[in-house]
């Protein structure tokens, strides 16, 4: 059964034509992920099939009954003048399952005073009702939600006017998943999450009772929560039977299955056009009449629905084929009508993709980067320590971990911007090293796009814009200034920039970001190929995974090293885990047999407990503090304020001194 369905929906802006020829239906238990360029519509048709925006044309039919939540891409001005907390945002969702608590504690109390078999019964019908509808497990949930999307515990009393946009579109996210709606329908719910959070959020949408509907640009989200994939183009929707990986094969089989039926179509066509020139006015004409009248009706419908409507037209008939497509025009009546309309078929023709192409000039030395003893952060402000790191050429390392922990501020480090603490760093014989920074700070924003490129490699102007033109910046667009340009083409810019330099030793910092997926998928391909060698900063999971040799886990002031791929280090990963949840417990169950062995009294215990947990508040409270620090001194960092940064890290500093002495205070408790 279909919780949505679609037919025929288009929607236009004025005379532009934004898509059109949207078939769509949504399965009861469906997990689809829609994908496509940037700026072909996906917001937009979200809007749509969620109720809040009227297409141009076409209907969109709702089950009855069929509950519906949509997420929005931004939600800034989401919680306007609402200074209750997160916490009592969530509590709101089950208003009726607290009333109903209500109504069972009044029952309690009127029982204790008056008893009687009528409101036992009362009460126990009230209290079964309450139990399945999860009255006595829905704080639970609240606390699983909000953890599982980012919110410490400290933040669930904070006022909702008080948040931050990104802040504010985890708490609407968390809202939805606690109402549970038939129907999910996310645009980019991944933005503001860090790599713990989308890993829970994969958990949670892969069990999720109902139908969702979701539009990401990470792909290994969407390998790992969907199983259909819709991809957006000007003229429609394609749909794909499996998650991301799956729909790449799929679409290049059917790629190569379009271009045969198109080949098949055209010599049919031209057999059926020479039987009807040679019979129309013959003893053959009424035969050649039904030809020319059948003939002239599928070319319409490929020119309305590509080669996909003719089996419609073969099965069931030409009105049903014409409904199905939306065609209103009359197909041609004459030869020359129709020959017209057979010359102006196309064969099937991929959409324009970025053309990334990263050639090395020259081989490098076997040992690309090393590193001794390496501390990396700024005088009076350590950032981490890391292994000891040997980078050989043609390798790929995958450095990852969450912002602020000290990324960037290594790649600048071994491009020899910043000294290191302690430690060396040396690299290999024979580099040229390419840097491609996430801020796009080299770029000049003064000048055109054409201006840019020529600045940094001179050129005749046909060859640059040949160039550029492969970067997707064709006609008119290469005079856009440099600070017009949206975050996707800046980055495609900087792409073009850096296969200039034909450097043998990439450093990548956040290369994906503000990519569409047909981008991805180009600068991936070209990395694929790339002879040289690759450090890699990146949350997107994907590329990694496809990509990296070497697992550079960078979080708790420590780089520590994993060889091999990602798939790899996730399973390394989660037997440390187990290893250090094993080792906990260990310790608890050794705790609890000396409480149990021990002489103190009730009390002493109870006080004992107490201020433990007293002193690991403290604690908690410390490491927030460090959290916040760090943030503010990688904002100084990129804003370049050294009295902040001399500030901030003095500050770090003793607040990093003050944590070391509650843990011994703490461990001393303990032991």
């Amino acid at each position: 059964m279909s919780v949505l369905t679609a037919t025929h929906v288009s929607q236009s802006f004025g005379a532009n034509d934004l898509f059109g020829g949207v078939h769509v239906s949504i399965p009861e238990d469906g997990k689809i992920g829609l994908v496509g360029p940037n700026g072909v519509g996906k917001t937009t048709l979200l809007l749509i099939l969620a109720g809040l925006s009227q297409p141009a044309s076409g209907q969109v039919h709702v089950a009855r009954h069929v509950r519906l939540g949509y997420l929005s891409q931004e939600s800034s001005d989401a919680f306007i003048g609402r200074s209750h907390t997160v916490y009592d945002e969530m509590l709101e969702v089950f208003t009726d399952l607290r009333d109903m608590g209500e109504r069972l504690r009044t029952l309690e109390i009127t029982m204790g005073d008056q008893p009687s078999e009528e409101l036992l019964e009362q009460y126990s019908a009230l209290q079964e009702q309450f139990e399945l509808a999860g009255g006595y497990g829905y704080e639970q949930r609240i606390k699983r939600v909000l953890t599982g999307l980012g919110f410490s515990e400290t933040s669930w009393q904070q006022p909702l006017d008080q948040l931050s946009g990104g802040q504010k579109t985890r708490a609407l996210l968390a809202r939805l998943l606690l109402e549970e709606p038939d129907l999910l329908i996310l645009d980019e719910p991944t933005n503001h999450l860090d790599v713990e959070a989308i890993e829970w959020l994969e958990g949670a949408l892969r069990t999720w009772p109902g139908a969702v509907l979701l539009v990401s640009h990470d792909r290994y989200f969407l390998d790992r929560v969907v199983n259909t994939i819709w991809e957006m183009n000007r003229t429609g929707i394609e749909v794909y039977r499996g998650n991301y990986t799956a729909h790449l094969q799929q679409r290049s089989d059917r790629w190569q299955q379009k271009n045969k039926q198109y080949e098949a179509l055209i010599e049919r066509i031209g057999k059926e056009m020479d039987f009807i020139r040679r019979n129309m006015a013959g003893q053959r004409t009424q035969m050649a009449q039904g030809k020319l009248s059948r003939l002239a009706r599928e070319v319409e419908l490929v020119h309305a629905g590509g080669l996909e409507a003719l089996p419609t037209l073969k099965s069931k008939g030409w009105l049903q084929a014409q409904n199905e497509v939306g065609l209103a025009m009359r197909p041609a009546a004459t030869v020359g009508e129709l020959q017209q309309r057979i010359g102006e078929l196309r064969p099937p023709v991929k959409p324009l993709t970025l053309q990334v192409r990263m050639q090395a000039a020259h081989r490098s030395g076997n040992i690309v980067l090393r590193t001794t003893d390496l501390q990396v952060g700024f005088p009076g402000f350590p950032l981490f320590v890391a292994e000891d790191i040997e980078l050989r050429r043609q390798e790929c390392a995958g450095l990852i971990g969450p912002n602020g922990v000290g990324k960037t501020t290594f790649l600048r480090t071994i491009l020899q911007e910043l000294p290191p603490l302690s430690g060396t760093v040396e690299l290999g014989a024979s580099l040229k090293v390419g840097y491609f920074a996430q801020t796009r700070e080299a770029l000049r924003p003064d000048n055109t796009v054409l201006d840019e490129f020529l600045y940094h490699q001179p050129m005749p102007i046909s060859e640059a814009r040949n160039f550029l033109a492969q970067y997707l910046f064709r006609g008119d667009d290469v005079f856009k200034r440099v600070r017009s340009l949206s975050g996707g083409e800046q980055a495609r810019l900087a792409l073009a920039l850096l296969a200039l330099e034909e450097a043998n030793f990439l450093l990548l910092d956040e290369p994906t970001n503000h990519l569409d997926i047909p981008a991805q998928e180009s600068l991936q391909a070209a990395l694929e190929l790339f002879s040289g060698t690759i450090l890699l900063v990146s949350h997107d999971r994907y590329l990694i995974d496809r990509l990296a040799t070497q697992v550079w886990d960078l979080r708790d002031g420590r780089l520590q090293v994993y060889q091999g791929g990602y798939q790899g280090y996730l399973e390394l990963r989660d037997q440390e885990e187990r290893q250090e949840k094993e080792s906990r417990v260990e310790q608890t169950d050794n705790g609890r047999e000396k409480a149990q062995t021990g002489q103190l009294s009730k009390n002493e215990q109870r006080l004992r407990a107490e201020r433990l947990q007293a002193l690991e508040d403290e604690i908690h409270d410390q490491e927030l503090q460090l959290v916040e620090l760090t943030e503010a001194l990688q904002q100084a960092t990129q804003e370049q304020d050294v009295d902040g940064i001399r500030s901030l890290g003095q500050r770090y500093a003793e607040a990093e001194e003050r944590l070391a002495q509650l843990m011994l205070v703490w461990e001393a408790a303990h032991e």
